[in-house]
C-alpha cells in the first residue's frame, strides 16, 4: 500500500472513489468512448465536474495523476444552468456565454416550439422514430436538441422509476452523465473528422450490443453531411432497420448534401432561425443573469448581427460585455456596440437620407468622409441606408414604424413614409442596391459609395412614371388637335403610283376587294407562289366578275401578264376566265394593288399615331423625340416598338 502511496501521491485512489458518488461508471464510460473512437490518451482519473472544459483547465495546475482537486468539489456544478453569481464562479475558469447558457431542457430551447410539440406528442403516444435529422443554420440548437432528445429518452426520474419524457429531470444519473458528455451509451461523433467507411463500420459492429446502463443506445452524429458516399452506403441498412435499443440523431447545416436514401429513413426537423425580437429578449435575460446592464438598442443590434443564430448572438454579446467592462462603466451601450461591429450610426443614416432628399451634396460627402474616418466601411454605410429605406417602405404599408427603438427614429421614419411617394422610395432602394453592388466590386469603395450616393441625390427629385404620364395627359388636353388629311381619289390611269396607293377603294367595291384577296390566296395555296406575288404587286382591279377580270398595271410594270393570270385563275377555280388589260384611259377607276393597300393602311396608322394628342404633347415636351418602329416580322423578334433604338 505504501508503494501505491509513493506512486500516486499522498491520497490513495480508493479514497477519491469513496468521495465520488459513482466513479466506476464514469471510468467505464470513458473506456467505452475510447474503445469506440480510438482515443489514444487513456483517462486514469475521470473528471466528475459538469463542464469538461473546466476540468481540463484545472488538471494542468496539478500533477497529471493527482485526483485531489477533482474530488474536492464533485457535486458543485451539478445544476443544469450554473449561476454566475455563485461563490465558486470566480474560482472557476471563465466559460463563454454560448456554453454557459446552452439549453438543458426543452423549455430553455427558444424558437422551436413546433419541433418540441411534435417530440412531446411522439413520446406520449410511444411513437418514437429510430432516426432523427435536425437541420438549420449554425447556432440554432441542432446539437443541443440532439442531446436533449437523448436525455428525454433515457431519463429515469429522481426516483429511478421514470420513463421517456419531454421534461427530463436533470437530476438522475443518465441526465447528469449526458449533460456532462460522459454517458457510455450516448456516443457523439463528429462526422467532419470521422468521414470514412471504417468509422461507420465501428458503429455497425457496436449497435448489435445492448445498452450498458441506459434505456437506449444513442448515436449523435454532428455535421453528418461530411460523411463520404461509401460511409453513407454502409450505414443505410443499419439506419433503416436498427435494433430496438438504438436511436440515431443526425445534425447538419447542409441537408442538401445528404443522399435521398438517408433522408427517407429519418424523421426530419427543420430548426428555423430565431427572430431578432426573440433573440433580443433572450439576450436581455442573459444580461440579467450575468448582472450586466444593457441598452435595448444595443441588444437589438446584437440580435440583428446574429442573423437568427443564438450562438453567434451570445458570442457577440460576450464581446460587447467585455468591451463595456474595459471602459469601467459596466453597461452595454448602443454606441459601443456600433463601434465594435463597425456599423453605421443610425443617426448618421438619417442625416444621410435627409441630405439626399434635400439635395445637399456637400453635406452628404462630409458625412460619408466622417464615417469612413471613424472606421465604418463604405459597404456598411450602403447596407445601413438600404435597411433604413426598407423600413420606410414597410412603414408606408404598415401605417407606422412599430419596430423603431427610439422616439426620434420613429418620428423620422413615419415622416418620410408620409412625405415620400411609394415610387420614390422604391427608386431610392433600386439605386442603393445598384450602388451596393458597385461598392463591393470597386477598387476604391469610398469613391464608389460617394458616386452612388450623389447619383441618388440627383435622381431623388425626378418624377416617377405615373406622374410623368399624368403630366403628358394634361399637356395633351391643352394641345390643339390637328385636322386629318382628306383622302384623295385617284384614277387607274394616273401617272402617280404613290397617289394611287393612297386612294381607298369605294365602299361598293369592298366585296370585289375581298374576293380578289381570296383568289390570290387560292392561287398561293396551289403552290404558285410567284404568280400570287405578281397578282399582289401588279394587278389593279378595275372590274371583277364571274369569269371576268379587267385590270390595270402600276407605273413601272409593262410586261403582259394576262395569259399568266388567265391560267392561274382557271386552275384555282376550275372555270374559264376572260382577262383584259386596260391602258391609260380617262375616267377609269382602279383599285390599288394589294401591296399598295397594305402600304396605305400602314401609313394611315402611322399618321394616326403621330396625330394622337398624347404624342403631340410628348413631342412638344421633348422636341427631339422620334417614333421608331420595328419592321421585322414577329418570327424574328420584331413587329413591335423598338424603344432601345
Amino acid at each position: 500500500m505504501n508503494d501505491s502511496r509513493d506512486m500516486f501521491g499522498d491520497t490513495p485512489p480508493w479514497d477519491d472513489k469513496e468521495e465520488d458518488a459513482a466513479p466506476s461508471p464514469a471510468e467505464l464510460e470513458e473506456a467505452g468512448q475510447a474503445s469506440m473512437f480510438g482515443d489514444p490518451q487513456p483517462a486514469p482519473a475521470p473528471a466528475p465536474e459538469p463542464a469538461p472544459i473546466e476540468s481540463a483547465a484545472v488538471e494542468p495546475e496539478v500533477e497529471p495523476v493527482v485526483t485531489k482537486p477533482a474530488a474536492s468539489k464533485p457535486d458543485a456544478p451539478k445544476p443544469a444552468a450554473p449561476k454566475p453569481s455563485s461563490p465558486e464562479a470566480s474560482a472557476q475558469p471563465y466559460r463563454v456565454l454560448a456554453r454557459k447558457y446552452r439549453p438543458q431542457t426543452f423549455a430553455e430551447l427558444i424558437g422551436q416550439e413546433a419541433m418540441v410539440q411534435t417530440l412531446a406528442n411522439a413520446i406520449k403516444r410511444d411513437r418514437l422514430a429510430h432516426a432523427f435529422l435536425m437541420t438549420g443554420v449554425r447556432g440554432v440548437g441542432k446539437t443541443s436538441t440532439a442531446r436533449l432528445i437523448a436525455k428525454a429518452l433515457n431519463c429515469i426520474g429522481p426516483d429511478g422509476q421514470g420513463g421517456p419524457t419531454i421534461d427530463p429531470c436533470g437530476q438522475c444519473e443518465p441526465c447528469r452523465a449526458i449533460a456532462e458528455g460522459r454517458h457510455i451509451d450516448v456516443i457523439e461523433m463528429d462526422a467532419a473528422s470521422h468521414t470514412g467507411v471504417d468509422d461507420v463500420r465501428e458503429i455497425i459492429e457496436a449497435v448489435r450490443y445492448a445498452a450498458v446502463s441506459a434505456r437506449y443506445k444513442i448515436y449523435i452524429i454532428d455535421e453528418v453531411h461530411m460523411l463520404s458516399r461509401n460511409a453513407f452506403n454502409a450505414l443505410l441498412k443499419t439506419l433503416e432497420e436498427p435494433p430496438a435499443h438504438v436511436k440515431f440523431l443526425f445534425a447538419t447545416t447542409e441537408v442538401d448534401k445528404l443522399p435521398v436514401t438517408v433522408l427517407s429513413r429519418c424523421q426530419r426537423f427543420d430548426l428555423r432561425r430565431i427572430p431578432a425580437p426573440m433573440l433580443a429578449g433572450h439576450f436581455a435575460k442573459v444580461c440579467g443573469l450575468e448582472g450586466v446592464e444593457a441598452e435595448e438598442e444595443a441588444l437589438a443590434m446584437v440580435a440583428a448581427a446574429a442573423e437568427g443564430s443564438v450562438r453567434d448572438g451570445l458570442s457577440i454579446l460576450d464581446q460587447a460585455i467585455a468591451h463595456a467592462d474595459l471602459d469601467g462603466e459596466g453597461q452595454v451601450r448602443a454606441d459601443k456596440v456600433r463601434d465594435m461591429l463597425g456599423l453605421s450610426d443610425k443617426s448618421v443614416q438619417r442625416h444621410l437620407i435627409t441630405a439626399i432628399l434635400d439635395g445637399k451634396g456637400g453635406e452628404l460627402l462630409e458625412l460619408v468622409e466622417r464615417q469612413f474616418s471613424l472606421g465604418v466601411e463604405p459597404i456598411a454605410i450602403m447596407r445601413g441606408l438600404m435597411t433604413l429605406v426598407h423600413r420606410v417602405a414597410v412603414a408606408q404599408v404598415a401605417g407606422g414604424a412599430h419596430d423603431a427603438h427610439s422616439a426620434e427614429e420613429r418620428e423620422a421614419i413615419e415622416g418620410w413614409a408620409k412625405a415620400l411617394k411609394a415610387g420614390q422610395v422604391h427608386r431610392i432602394w433600386q439605386l442603393l442596391l445598384k450602388g451596393h453592388e458597385e461598392v463591393k466590386s470597386a477598387p476604391d469603395p469610398l469613391v464608389a459609395a460617394q458616386m452612388a450616393l450623389l447619383r441618388i441625390l440627383h435622381a431623388s427629385d425626378m418624377p416617377d412614371p405615373g406622374s410623368l404620364v399624368k403630366k403628358l395627359e394634361e399637356l395633351a388636353a391643352r394641345a390643339p388637335v390637328a385636322a386629318p388629311e382628306t383622302s384623295r381619289a385617284v384614277d387607274g390611269g394616273g401617272a402617280d403610283g404613290a397617289s394611287a396607293a393612297l386612294a381607298a377603294p369605294a365602299p361598293t367595291a369592298a366585296v370585289e376587294v375581298r374576293r380578289w384577296e381570296e383568289l390570290v390566296e387560292d392561287v398561293e395555296h396551289m403552290g404558285e407562289l410567284s404568280i400570287a406575288n405578281t397578282m399582289r404587286m401588279q394587278v389593279r382591279v378595275v372590274e371583277l366578275g364571274s369569269g371576268l377580270l379587267r385590270y390595270a398595271q402600276p407605273q413601272g410594270f409593262s410586261e403582259d401578264i394576262a395569259g399568266l393570270l388567265r391560267g392561274a385563275l382557271a386552275k384555282a377555280t376550275g372555270e374559264r376566265w376572260e382577262v383584259h388589260k386596260l391602258g391609260e384611259q380617262e375616267g377609269v377607276i382602279a383599285m390599288p394593288t394589294l401591296v399598295e393597300q397594305a402600304e396605305a393602311k400602314k401609313n394611315a396608322e402611322s399618321d394616326a399615331v403621330s396625330q394622337h394628342p398624347l404624342v403631340v404633347a410628348t413631342k412638344a415636351a421633348f422636341p427631339q423625340a422620334e417614333i421608331i418602329e420595328d419592321d421585322r416580322p414577329l418570327a424574328v423578334g420584331g413587329g413591335g416598338r423598338n424603344w432601345r433604338r
